[in-house]
């Protein structure tokens, strides 16, 4: 006889299949518009929005951890708005990939939110800091658990405003110039998702994703699938910073202050990374393979161009917009792939990336803050400085370079193996050729900035150098704990694994996620 663990049976008093547990799919969203309603209200107390702010975030990561763990236990969960029976009313629908994206989203912004005690200043909080933060989480969130298309483009529209906010946090020069670069290609990729949403409901008459899916097959002789197929690729292409339009990210990404870099590096893109793998794989699956050849060809050269971008910066947060683009590459080729392999690989490589690249950042913000700039030219001798901080540092850059024992590997590993399983060689060796640059990248980085000793003087002796301040709780401890995951999840990667393979196959046959939206046999 099969035995339950008191976990799962905590697990399945609190979540059961019953109403109780469908209000879990609507609470990050809730949770992130009521907390930057609040800290709006609050404006003019902007020592307390922090008190309010990280409580909230602490409490989405809960929320969606119970979300999870309610799917893994039941597979997918809907609750329809207002009581509106499918396909007529807002649904939202959360599958394992939804559920986990969601979770990593709620870590990454309650470690950023963490940071933001020591970089964003009261001037910064004024300017709307967290009330920002808390609404970007509410798009974010929103757009990996809602089940209606338009509702992707609504919330879309919700981390885009609240993004621009955080863009340009301080009004300085440079910010407006990055501002306008993000904001002008990314109203573009926006717009033709909308035209893309119109079309679609033009040819199916519905904007429910469950519907959509099984109305599919039935129209696909007579309606112009491919055309809408290759608009959704471009536009969520523009919106994941994915080769020929991923210009945009390295022009605006250095900008804001660091904190903010994180959080759009862990996030945003890996939202369009998301909605391209919904509408393409469980939506149109037959256009998604007529396309994979195209989307291939833009992954390898997502990847290789990036990491070449990367050995060519003098400046970290511009190298590490680059290697935020070539990760974009690796999802796209896991897309490309498709089937249980190559989806499972992209989903892992998101959930890395999201945690990966928001700790690269806040640990490009303190080695910034020990050397006094960004710049290589200018950065030397941390190791000598901080053994401890350069040693933390190098664990990551290994992650990044998708080397072992770290997070990084597994889902390149995978990558390769899918591509060589399919005959894609060339494929394969665009994954290990962007690997091999990206380390060679990441190894130069840590030898300017951390091994080259610090200058030395006319006399020979080594230049005094202004100590830096004790290094914050508030600064490290969200490394530490971002660090610690992606570690853990290098050396014990087996339910990281299973969960991506799970979540994977209910992408590419989705009758469990019909069933939650269409109870009586998974049909309108």
């Amino acid at each position: 006889m099969a035995t339950t663990s008191p976990l799962d049976l905590s697990l399945a008093l609190v979540m059961g299949p019953s109403s109780a547990g469908q209000w879990l799919t609507i609470l990050p969203v809730a949770i992130g518009l009521g907390c930057g309603a609040v800290l709006m209200m609050l404006r003019h107390s902007t020592r307390a929005h922090p008190f309010i702010a990280i409580p909230g975030l602490a409490l989405m990561v809960l929320v969606d951890l119970l979300l999870l763990g309610r799917v893994v236990l039941y597979g997918p969960v809907t609750m329809m708005m207002g009581r509106w029976l499918p396909p007529f009313g807002i649904a939202f629908t959360v599958d394992l990939t939804g559920a986990l994206l969601a979770l990593a989203a709620a870590i990454v912004a309650l470690a950023g939110s963490i940071y933001a005690l020591g970089d964003i200043s009261q001037s910064g909080r004024r300017y709307g800091f967290y009330p920002f933060l808390m609404v970007l989480m509410a798009g974010v969130s929103g757009a990996f658990l809602t089940g209606d298309i338009f509702n992707l483009y609504v919330w879309f529209e919700v981390l885009l405003i609240s993004s621009f906010g955080l863009l340009i946090l301080g009004s300085e020069r440079e910010q407006i110039d990055g501002a306008l670069k993000y904001a002008v290609l990314n109203l573009i990729g926006t717009t033709l998702f909308l035209v893309a949403v119109g079309y679609l409901y033009a040819i199916f008459g519905t904007l429910n994703m469950a519907d959509i899916a099984t109305k599919a097959g039935e129209l696909r002789e007579t309606a112009p699938l491919m055309t809408l197929g290759a608009l959704f690729v471009f536009a969520f292409g523009m919106k994941a910073a994915a080769f020929p339009v991923n210009f945009w990210l390295p022009a605006s990404y250095h900008t804001p202050r660091i904190v903010v870099s994180a959080l759009f590096a862990g996030l945003l893109t890996k939202v369009g990374v998301y909605a391209l793998l919904r509408v393409m794989v469980m939506l149109l699956p037959v256009e998604r393979e007529a396309l994979s050849l195209v989307i291939a060809i833009a992954a390898a050269l997502t990847m290789v161009l990036g990491a070449m971008g990367a050995l060519a910066q003098s400046d970290i947060r511009r190298f590490l917009g680059f290697v935020v683009v070539s990760g974009i590459g690796y999802m796209l080729a896991g897309a490309a792939i498709a089937g249980t392999a190559g989806l499972s690989a992209a989903i892992f490589y998101a959930l890395h990336s999201i945690v990966l690249m928001t700790a690269l950042y806040l640990l490009a913000g303190e080695a910034a803050r020990r050397g006094g700039s960004y710049r290589l030219e200018s950065l030397s001798g941390l190791w000598a400085a901080a053994p401890a901080f350069a040693g933390l540092s190098l664990a990551l850059f290994f992650a990044g370079s998708g080397l072992p024992p770290f997070s990084g590997f597994w889902p390149k590993a995978m990558l390769v193996k899918a591509s060589l399983d399919i005959g894609a060689w060339w494929l394969a060796g665009a994954i290990l050729l962007s690997g091999f640059l990206t380390t060679i990248a990441f190894g130069r980085l840590f030898l300017l900035a951390y091994w080259r000793p610090a200058p030395v003087v006319a006399g020979g002796e080594a230049a005094i150098q202004p100590a830096a301040p004790r290094a914050s709780l508030s600064a490290m401890l969200p490394i530490l704990t971002l660090t610690a995951l992606i570690v853990w999840f290098g050396l014990f990667p087996e339910p990281l694994i299973d969960l991506s393979q799970r979540a994977a196959i209910g992408l590419a046959d989705p009758a469990a996620y019909l069933q939650s939206v269409f109870p009586v046999g998974g049909q309108p």
